[in-house]
């Protein structure tokens, strides 16, 4: 992957739990702040507005362990997601920017979640494509896999 736009990765993993469940996760802001922000992370929700066209502004923050990370300010990764489709409880497309002045991670990469039920279960898949050129592939895999993770500890409990 050369990083101009063609990166993209695929994270799904199996949650007992409807779709209808897991859709609203998703979408419900003191829900989606419990989950979303991968390992060690926290996150705050600045504003959030769930319609088509509309979206939210979370700032994710790493553990004092881990200086000098951070995208948007040093220990801050900062983003700005727009709803481009709402499909309850099928479908959720988002496109997100990172908060930054770093040329690498500027510009607008979707991900796309769908939600396959299946006997009680359900396959959640995060397809994330144009990532740019500032955001290794893996290291994305790995954030989506922890947030998959704890999705999934919040429906099936430890």
């Amino acid at each position: 992957m050369t990083g101009h736009g063609d990166a993209s990765t695929r994270t799904s993993r199996v949650i007992r739990a409807r779709p209808e469940d897991l859709y609203q996760a998703f979408i419900d802001p003191a829900v989606l702040v419990t989950w979303l922000p991968p390992a060690n992370m926290t996150g705050q929700i600045h504003q959030f507005d769930a319609r088509v066209g509309g979206g939210y502004r979370m700032s994710l923050f790493y553990s004092a362990d881990e200086p000098g990370f951070g995208k948007t300010a040093d220990g801050e990764d900062m983003v700005e997601v727009r709803f481009v489709e709402l499909t309850p409880p099928l479908r959720i497309v988002e496109a997100i920017r990172f908060v930054t002045a770093d040329p690498a991670l500027l510009g607008e990469m979707t991900m796309t979640v769908t939600f396959e039920a299946a006997s009680g279960e359900t396959e959640v898949t995060l397809l994330f494509d144009n990532l740019p050129p500032g955001l290794r592939p893996e290291d994305n895999d790995t954030g989506a896999r922890l947030s998959l993770e704890q999705l999934a500890r919040r429906f099936e409990g430890a």
